[in-house]
């Protein structure tokens, strides 16, 4: 059987320069990645396919990773018929099945558009990653993606494993019964959490996981999947550590590390505003013994009378998870139990009104994300909740599903491109800080930004 050809949904058109465009990747069963030449990589937003050039990318980030796509078929430019098509097989190799190939990029990069491709007849979930174009050009891979973050905080070249080890055995003579300590160590030897090695390397964000329920459902949850057909990619924290288990945790981090960072609400734990009872007296207890390090909750920001508490307890920083700042899409995607969104928003308002520096852990997906809709709603966010910081986050979930199950929940029109809506919320808030790490608070700078237009 020869090739199967399909015209694709959405614009085409050919490149403004050909030669710049990025030779398409594929990959065969067995997982081999090659290119096609004769074929340009595409990316894809939503239903706007584009052909990718040299322009629309960079080099593939060290540490990123190269994933193949099963169940799907890679949709790719005919750079002779300037049209896309849709490949069954591979067209120099008739009768081989090919498959696409997409980048997750490494920390600090935020993706432009997604690996093109069509589904195949009931197709699996995609596992919780981000699934970015990619292509070849001349002799290296490059990637759909933008900078955020400069920061090498998760560079894996500074993380080197007999470093990491020495440090937990380090940790196991100074802290032997510490549960907490225990569970870091599974984080940062069997999940390689970037986090948990850089607390054993005693560099920047020491993670505090603590809470063991959720109060809501994620769809994108990595530590806790039910009924969904997704594995989660690590396990939840099976035990509550008590206050003094974090704090002395939180106290060796923030006594050798410069700048240091301790953080609550990690991957490998739920809502941490739903273990207040022991995170309130462990920020007591650091703070009665130093005022040195920032201390930094990632959180749903579900509860805002909990969230008040921790804020007189001495938490220095707030980074509230979001996908969108309309509350249908929230809510769809979140799926909260006992809260809403507009407990969210007031949240936001209690800790900006009590002086903390906020962030908001923005999840993106390009087609979403870069919506007219979603942007306008990101504006007067700004406008009315002037928070200090942007986390620009790679969403890690089904792209397809996601733009299904947040077209159900509100209108989208075509995608803008996420370089033009950063640059876009860039020029309208010129002081609001963009990143993708909790900073310390040596570099907080904190002020309200002006707001343009």
């Amino acid at each position: 059987m020869g090739m199967k050809r399909v015209r694709a949904d959405g614009p085409t058109g050919r490149p403004a320069d050909e030669e710049r465009v990025l030779t398409a990747v594929v990959a065969d069963p067995t997982g081999r990645i090659f290119d096609l030449p004769g074929y340009a990589a595409v990316g894809m937003a939503g239903a706007a396919l584009t052909p990718l050039t040299s322009g629309q990318s960079i080099g593939l980030p060290f540490g990123s990773e190269l994933l193949y796509l099963p169940d799907r078929k890679p949709v790719l430019f005919n750079v002779e018929s300037g049209r896309l098509e849709v490949l069954e097989e591979n067209p120099h190799e008739p009768g081989e099945s090919v498959y696409p190939v997409a980048a997750f990029n490494s920390p600090g990069h935020v993706i432009t558009r997604v690996s093109a491709y069509r589904e195949r007849r009931r197709p699996q979930p995609l596992p919780l990653f981000c699934f970015g174009a990619v292509g070849w050009h001349r002799g290296r891979f490059r990637s759909a993606a933008v900078r955020v973050d400069f920061e090498p905080r998760q560079d894996l070249r500074r993380m080197p494993l007999p470093a990491v080890r020495a440090g937990v055995k380090a940790l196991r003579r100074r802290m032997p019964d510490n549960r907490l300590r225990l569970h870091l160590e599974s984080c940062a030897l069997h999940y390689g959490c970037p986090a948990g090695k850089n607390f054993f390397l005693g560099r920047y964000e020491a993670p505090l996981p603590t809470a063991v329920a959720c109060n809501a459902r994620c769809r994108g949850c990595l530590s806790l999947q039910q009924n969904s057909g997704v594995s989660c990619t690590q396990e939840r924290i099976a035990f509550t550590p008590s206050p003094e288990e974090i704090a002395a945790v939180a106290l060796f981090h923030i006594g050798r590390v410069k700048r240091a960072v301790v953080s609550f609400g990690q991957g490998c734990e739920g809502e941490p505003l739903t273990a207040a009872r022991v995170i309130e007296p462990a920020i007591r207890l650091i703070r009665s013994r130093t005022g040195r390090g920032t201390i930094n909750l990632n959180t749903n920001a579900g509860m805002p009378d909990v969230l008040g508490r921790l804020c007189a307890a001495g938490l220095d920083s707030v980074r509230v998870s979001m996908n969108s700042v309309r509350r249908e899409c929230y809510e769809a995607y979140f799926r909260p139990r006992g809260y809403g969104f507009p407990d969210v928003l007031r949240s936001i308002d209690t800790a900006l009104s009590r002086g903390k520096f906020v962030s908001i852990n923005y999840l993106n997906s390009p087609g979403f994300t870069d919506t007219e809709e979603e942007a306008a709603a990101l504006l007067a966010f700004l406008r009315r909740h002037p928070i200090h910081m942007i986390q620009w986050r790679n969403l890690n979930y089904d792209p397809i599903r996601y733009w299904r199950a947040m077209g159900a929940a509100a209108p989208l029109s075509a995608p803008m491109g996420m370089e033009v809506l950063i640059d876009l919320i860039r020029r309208e808030f010129p002081g609001l800080k963009f990143g993708y790490f909790n900073p310390p608070k040596e570099k907080w700078h904190k002020k309200r930004f002006t707001v343009h237009g």
